[in-house]
């Protein structure tokens, strides 16, 4: 597989009663997870620009894509899987008045030949119109998403998120002449989407239990990828010499950076706009690396849903520092669906 590379609802009974016009709902059915999100705006009267305040959200690993490399399929185990997710999703739905939503699928659902008939499927018994976007699309609106931890003296941007079945990049020159809040301030130069996720990356290499095996021929797998969108638009000497900031949307991460927090269970709270210094993220790396796989399962921040998969996000992190030499990251645990309401809030005020 080659990195794709271009330029640039009804109220029930226990409904919750909160203005229909202010909220906005979100879902993204990606490889791996399934997640949910309703929020509604709220204005920041000491930054002067509007938030998001989570009104509800739900996020299950569901790993729709488990054997999609071989099959080419989505299996039936997965969908089944997936369903069940999805009417956890609806019913949060229905308990209220959404003003507008948008649902939508990404990488599992692009490659699967049977994507389009499942979900027809799910529209059919749920209810829920969900549409398969492109690379470039899930690209930018993960940038959008976790582009409100971008700092103001920032001159250029490069984030990542690292799914189940791709990893997206986006390099994006900030304009610090436009508002905060102005979809012009930020100018998407390049973006990549590389093939590879957590899900199939391992798959690729034998599976979990031999990630650590190749952990190193993994790493020079993403590098050589890589190298290409570096060269292009010469990342690497402008970290050395201008404001660059990395932002990270991925799972993979967040849950690095509990991990080095040391926390007794993950909380978003303390992760969302966490700067860590890439060494520090290494070092979690090692603790992981240290532990058997009954210990990473049992870990509160990691569990027997995310252990098969976390060595192989940790690979193609370590092949993301290793090409660009930056020694902070900006930790997002937000992404496509935050990117989403982002676009629907201003869709709605355009």
């Amino acid at each position: 597989m080659n990195p794709i590379h271009r330029k640039p609802y009804a109220k029930q009974r226990d409904a919750v009663d909160v203005p229909p016009s202010e909220l906005f709902a979100a879902l993204d059915l990606g490889t791996n997870n399934c997640r949910l999100l309703i929020a509604k705006p709220v204005f920041q009267q000491k930054s002067q620009h509007k938030t998001l305040k989570v009104i509800d959200s739900y996020s299950r690993i569901v790993r729709l894509g488990e054997g999609l490399s071989d099959r080419g399929q989505l299996s039936y185990d997965a969908m089944e899987r997936t369903l069940k997710a999805l009417k956890s999703c609806k019913s949060k739905l229905d308990r209220y008045d959404i003003a507008k939503g948008r649902f939508v699928a990404t990488e599992a659902c692009r490659r699967a030949t049977n994507a389009e008939e499942f979900l027809e499927r799910v529209n059919t018994q749920l209810g829920l119109d969900i549409d398969i976007i492109s690379n470039e699309e899930e690209a930018r609106l993960a940038f959008l998403g976790c582009s409100s931890l971008l700092q103001k003296d920032t001159r250029y941007a490069l984030a990542f998120d690292i799914g189940g079945g791709s990893t997206e990049f986006m390099w994006v020159k900030i304009d610090g002449e436009q508002p905060l809040d102005s979809h012009k301030r930020h100018l998407i130069q390049d973006w990549l989407s590389l093939p590879y996720g957590v899900m199939n990356m391992s798959e690729q290499f034998g599976g979990a239990a031999y990630t650590e095996m190749y952990f190193e021929e993994i790493v020079d797998k993403i590098v050589e990828l890589l190298t290409p969108l570096d060269r292009a638009n010469d990342i690497s000497p402008r970290i050395w010499r201008e404001r660059v900031q990395m932002l990270s949307t991925s799972g993979t991460v967040t849950t690095l950076a509990a991990i080095h927090l040391d926390l007794p269970r993950y909380d978003r709270s303390k992760v969302d706009g966490l700067k860590l210094s890439i060494s520090d993220i290494r070092a979690a790396t090692q603790r992981l690396m240290q532990m058997s796989p009954s210990q990473r399962a049992a870990h509160p921040c990691i569990g027997s849903a995310r252990t098969d998969y976390i060595l192989s996000g940790c690979a193609i992190f370590e092949a993301i520092v290793r090409t660009f030499p930056i020694d902070k990251i900006t930790i997002a645990d937000r992404g496509v669906r935050e990117g989403i309401i982002v676009s629907l809030m201003r869709e709605q005020h355009a």
